[in-house]
């Protein structure tokens, strides 16, 4: 009995050799395992720093780009009012000239007869002045033809006359 207490016991112990053994090499492998994690984990710290700081420069970037889109758009809207207030100013000086001009038409109905007349008293004082002119220039050429065949003291005298 006391050989199956020692055989007992020495099972147990190979038993616990061969458990210790295979814990050791799980242990080994797993101890490969967290080496190659942490060596992985250092490396995206590393990253996520370089993704970090990028992603800082460029929330920087957007917000002085917004700032940059809100200034350019507060002074558009400037140049945007002062168009309309000149498109208003245009309007009502279109305004003002087509009154002016419906007056203007108005009292030349109104005055029809009167311009009618002043236009014939025009052309009238245009044909006399036409006239007068003629006839002014028609007793020269006539005094010019006489006045080459005319001697001399006879041009003397019609100068003196």
């Amino acid at each position: 009995m006391e050989i199956i207490l020692y055989i007992s016991a020495a099972i147990i112990a190979i038993a616990f050799l061969v458990l210790v053994i295979y814990v050791a090499k799980t242990l080994t492998s797993l101890q490969i395992t967290l080496n190659s994690v942490a060596h992985t984990l250092t490396g995206l710290e590393g990253q996520l720093k370089g993704i970090t700081t990028e992603t800082t420069e460029l929330l920087h970037k957007t917000n002085a780009l917004a700032e940059d889109l809100k200034q350019k758009s507060e002074n558009l809207n400037t140049a945007v009012i002062a168009v309309k207030e000149v498109g208003t100013s245009i309007q009502s000086f279109n305004t003002s000239i087509q009154k002016v001009s419906n007056k203007v038409i108005t009292e030349i109905d109104n005055n029809q007869e009167k311009i009618s007349q002043i236009v014939q008293w025009g052309n009238i004082a245009l044909e006399m002045r036409d006239k007068w002119k003629a006839r002014k220039q028609q007793p020269e050429s006539s005094n010019e033809q006489e006045g080459k065949e005319a001697s001399p003291k006879r041009r003397f005298l019609r100068a003196r006359s």
